[in-house]
């Protein structure tokens, strides 16, 4: 009886985590009320809770879910429909009534409808990131703030006010128009940048790789290239997500630990999503007229790593080059402290160290130590709970900062260690940072 409530428990834990998100987008284009679908789809995972166990996993736990928030909501709505000002919710009823689950596309366009509303220009660009966070991922308002390197209350607060905004304000639930597309694309790309991003940084207590969020955040790429093929930012946003996950293989050892650039295994790495992400850099430079942005250069930066046979092998000359100009475009604390590393490992340590004494003051939440390995000549600026530069292990597994440092140049290395037999890659990586 005790295998059988753990595996229910375990199903709805799943199950929310991969499926929450269409789940939850379905239904607010049904209700048209954020907060009002976030309750009943709440409410739907506390009856699975208490069903499950009972009765048994559902044949398609997915519609279940899906269908028993239908009916909490209509539940919530004939609640509410005595106030004052409730009339219209009475048509809502009627209308859910008739609800039936979604074919997959169907639902795929709701999913990229919520993150367009998410990403809607009334809104602040931090509130963009925590609405998605929340609604796409379904983070709680502490691992946001982790994410976010804000207070758990300051994102409830936000959370708050966004809902009421887009109820207020009637914000539509829709894609835009062709003509409103352009001027929302770097936001949209923006958030499922950082989606991605949250499922690499260990917050509250998660693993330092959350397969679901990076998942989701790869399967929203995937759609926002196939809603718009011609426009470069979306296959820029595609590549980089795709070269960064080439590497996942070969990021964490048996015990779960981060291992650092300079000793993963470059033979486990995806050779195929390689190739498939220098293709896709190579088509949205082409689409760009030779204007990289910042997703670009990014991808061309893990696209250099990509190529590299060895850790030694790297071309660290031409990543520092792109971490100039990414920062002249878009300036960021992770990319200043990359560019600290690729100049250690291009030129000297002494000039890193003196790039180091120039960094602007770290970002809130994050404290940094200077360390120098005598020996080695190695000098790196490093977060106090990221991976032990000697050991790649990460001593704290709560900490977030790092990860993008890893993840776009080479972690925190404090030796490097000669390792071949990268993947074979067909193809070259463009001049990227030229065309600037």
């Amino acid at each position: 009886m005790v295998a059988r409530h753990d595996t229910a428990h375990d199903t709805v834990a799943e199950t929310v985590r991969v499926e929450g998100a269409r789940i939850l987008a379905t239904l607010i284009r049904a209700v048209g009320d954020v907060q009002l679908a976030e309750d009943a789809v709440q409410e739907a995972t506390l009856a699975a809770l208490d069903a499950w166990p009972v009765t048994g996993v559902p044949p398609q736990p997915r519609a279940w879910l899906a269908l028993t928030a239908r009916r909490k909501a209509i539940d919530i709505l004939r609640r509410e429909r005595a106030r004052p000002g409730k009339e219209r919710d009475g048509l809502r009823v009627i209308e859910l009534a008739s609800y039936e689950l979604p074919p997959d596309d169907v639902v795929d366009d709701d999913v990229l409808r919520l993150i367009f509303t998410c990403c809607h220009p009334a809104l602040s660009p931090a509130t963009r990131v925590a609405l998605a966070l929340r609604t796409l991922c379904g983070l709680s308002p502490a691992q946001i703030a982790g994410v976010l390197l804000t207070t758990e209350a300051a994102t409830t607060r936000r959370l708050t006010r966004a809902r009421q905004k887009i109820a207020a304000a009637h914000i539509p639930y829709r894609v835009p128009a062709e003509a409103e597309l352009a001027a929302r694309l770097p936001a949209v790309c923006g958030v499922i940048h950082s989606l991605y991003t949250a499922g690499h940084a260990p917050v509250d207590g998660r693993a330092a790789y959350d397969v679901d969020a990076c998942a989701e955040a790869l399967r929203l790429a995937e759609l926002l290239h196939d809603l718009l093929p011609e426009q470069s930012m979306p296959v820029a946003v595609l590549a980089l997500l795709l070269l960064t996950q080439a590497r996942s293989p070969a990021r964490l050892d048996t015990a779960g630990d981060v291992v650092t650039l300079d000793q993963q295994d470059r033979g486990r790495w995806d050779a195929v999503a390689i190739a498939r992400g220098i293709e896709l850099l190579n088509d949205s430079l082409r689409r760009s007229h030779g204007q990289a942005d910042a997703y670009q250069l990014q991808a061309a930066i893990a696209a250099e790593h990509a190529r590299a046979a060895s850790y030694d092998g790297t071309d660290w000359a031409e990543i520092l080059r792109l971490y100039d100009l990414l920062l002249s475009i878009a300036p960021s604390h992770t990319a200043g402290l990359a560019r600290v590393v690729a100049a250690s490992e291009a030129a000297d340590p002494a000039t890193g160290l003196a790039m180091l004494a120039e960094l602007p003051p770290s970002p809130v939440g994050t404290r940094f130590a200077l360390n120098c390995s005598p020996a080695k000549g190695r000098t790196q600026r490093q977060p106090e709970n990221s991976p032990n530069p000697s050991t790649g292990r990460r001593r704290s597994r709560s900490d977030s900062t790092g990860s993008d440092v890893e993840r776009y140049s080479s972690g925190w290395p404090c030796r490097r260690r000669r390792r071949s037999g990268g993947p074979e890659v067909p193809g070259d990586v463009p001049s990227t940072g030229r065309t600037s």
